[in-house]
């Protein structure tokens, strides 16, 4: 099955990130490995898009407060048990 999204295809998370913030999530997260230029350039492209669409934050929280509503089976925690006896990283007198 094939999901548009518009004329565009979204084949990944990704895909649906990009198209639902109508730029690619790498502006608003960078990329791994960027130099200071790159990521003084794409924090430039980020404040003009935002100065020209000022009500961007609130839409993509509003979507965001949308999915978590929609799907909470994607926001599901599991609490973690601390097991009696056991403290940070040493287990029986163990260093782990």
């Amino acid at each position: 099955m094939r999901t548009y999204i518009g004329r565009q295809q979204a084949i990944s998370a990704a895909d649906f990130a990009e198209l639902a913030l109508g730029t690619p999530v790498e502006l608003w997260l960078g990329v791994e490995g960027e130099t200071e230029e790159e990521r003084a350039a794409r924090l430039d492209a980020a404040r003009d898009i935002l100065a020209e669409n000022p009500g961007m934050p609130d839409d993509l929280i509003r979507i965001a407060a949308e999915v978590v509503e929609a799907h909470p089976e994607l926001f599901d925690v599991v609490p973690l048990v601390r097991l009696a006896g056991r403290r940070g990283s040493v287990r029986q007198g163990v260093a782990a």
